[in-house]
């Protein structure tokens, strides 16, 4: 629809970018400038903008945006409602599955949550903290952390933490333990409900979950080329991994096939050498941006 656009929010800070370089390989451009907070992108019926990933829920609630990206934590925290399109869970190391922990010094008397009752705890996922213990009818009390959250249980301003780690590692190297793990996040694609209702914004709200479901797809897979001799043809396709099965092509006037496939990058190194003892030439290996199919379909 003639000058109709969807609304884009990019998350600033540790996603964002991995969040441009995925936009990338689904097949948009987006160029960031350091003097404002509204990137340009090559899609004329998208508008983005650069918001917090602690604010992103409450913008696509309110219709400020479309369409966002954010984690599961800070819908949670924000008690937003919104739609959640797609779990966007990609391999970037600032991207992958998070853990929001309840820790507490080395030498603490505390070893559960019920020992948690009148304590004070640290953390900036207040409002989220705050119901995970209610729910559970243990009294604390629960401060805002604006940041340097591991000093202060360190220091004893505080007896416990709840702070977002990935391997724990900097919560240990801090001389703190891990106690319990209150919640599992991850990146979410999100939608403004009322959006969603707009047939146009719908179907192009879909057309970008479609393709940053087929980037993430792509992301640990590339694409393998052979010629293989008629006689070595169907031992070579035994061993070739493969979403179906590989494509086969006879060469022009000839006795060989060309062979192609797409298979993960972490048995390249070991397929290879089995290939070429099998037969197979002019072994080619290229990255590969998208892996669609109709199982990546958003309804």
């Amino acid at each position: 629809m003639e000058n109709q656009r969807v609304k884009l929010g990019i998350p600033k800070g540790s996603l964002e970018q991995a969040t441009i370089e995925l936009f990338q390989k689904a097949g948009w451009r987006i160029t960031l400038s350091s003097r404002n907070y509204f990137p340009s992108i090559d899609d004329g019926e998208i508008y983005c903008a650069l918001v917090r990933a602690q604010e992103m829920a409450r913008y696509v609630e309110s219709g400020v945006l479309d369409v966002g990206l954010t984690g599961l934590d800070w819908i949670l925290e924000n008690q937003a409602r919104v739609e959640i399109i797609s779990d966007l869970v990609y391999s970037k190391a600032t991207t992958r599955r998070a853990c929001w922990v309840l820790a507490v010094p080395e030498d603490s008397d505390i070893n559960s949550l019920e020992e948690c009752a009148n304590k004070r705890i640290s953390t900036e996922l207040v409002n989220f903290t705050k119901r995970y213990f209610a729910e559970r009818k243990i009294p604390v009390e629960v401060e805002f952390s604006w940041g340097a959250t591991e000093a202060k249980v360190v220091e004893g301003l505080v007896d416990a933490i709840v702070e977002v780690t990935e391997t724990g590692s900097t919560i240990r190297a801090h001389g703190l333990r891990i106690i319990h793990t209150l919640l599992e996040s991850n990146t979410k694609l999100i939608a403004n409900p009322t959006s969603l209702k707009d047939s146009w914004k719908r179907s192009k709200i879909q057309q970008i979950a479609l393709l940053l479901r087929g980037a993430l797809n792509a992301e640990n897979l590339v694409g393998l080329k052979m010629n293989v001799p008629e006689s070595r043809l169907d031992a070579v396709v035994k061993i070739l991994p493969s979403i179906t099965s590989p494509t086969v092509a006879q060469l022009y006037k000839t006795d060989w096939f060309a062979v192609e496939s797409m298979v993960s990058e972490a048995v390249v190194r070991e397929i290879i050498p089995r290939l070429i003892d099998l037969g197979a030439e002019g072994i080619i290996e290229y990255p590969l941006n998208k892996s669609v199919g109709s199982q990546d379909k958003i309804g």
